[in-house]
């Protein structure tokens, strides 16, 4: 049995309520669940308390990350949860400040987290899937879902969390394929968990 901490990323806007992030959080917590795993949710559109975010980070065998593609990164109500709750944590009770010591200041920072678990990145995006991995696609340039979404891989990295494959649901807006993405969703939990 491992110990799930999932967090919603979505925030509501006009255009998005987030009805999917939500669908694919409360999937992934029936999964767990029902797989055997204990489970504990933050959801950005709630209040929650920071000591017992860093708590639930501390818990945690596997934080799942459930977030919308927002201006190429995550939503600022996640950006502003990252200041609250990674810049507070990263002090001792997540990471030793930024890894580097007296004797070495110029080497391994970023490497001080104190955190030994997995995390997984679970991802809505308005692009298609073909606007990924070609250079001949003019506005990413070839990069991977990966490599545009490396700023919260390095977030995760730095409190000593190692990656799981990420999920990305595709073109959700214009071109939405939802039950395909519910299916994909359930066989990419199914393969890395």
């Amino acid at each position: 049995m491992k110990r799930i901490f999932i967090i919603n990323g979505h925030q509501k806007y006009p255009f998005s309520e987030g009805r999917l992030n939500a669908t694919l959080t409360e999937k992934a917590k029936a999964y767990f669940e029902d797989k055997g795993h204990e489970v504990k949710v933050t959801t950005m559109e709630d209040d929650y308390d920071t000591n017992e975010e860093i708590e639930k980070f501390k818990w945690a065998d596997v934080v799942f990350f459930q977030t919308p593609l927002n201006w190429m990164g995550v939503s600022w109500s996640f950006k502003k949860y990252i200041d609250e709750v990674f810049s507070y944590g990263m002090m001792g009770e997540l990471s030793d400040g930024d890894g580097r010591t007296v004797t070495a200041p110029k080497k391994n920072y970023g490497l001080g987290g104190k955190l030994n678990g997995q995390y997984m990145m679970s991802v809505t995006a308005n692009a298609p899937k073909e606007a990924f991995n070609d250079p001949k696609e003019t506005f990413f340039e070839g990069l991977s879902e990966d490599e545009l979404l490396r700023p919260m891989h390095l977030n995760f990295k730095w409190f000593g969390l190692e990656p799981l494959p990420t999920f990305m649901a595709y073109d959700v807006m214009k071109n939405p394929d939802i039950e395909n993405d519910f299916l994909r969703f359930k066989n990419h939990l199914n393969t890395h968990f």
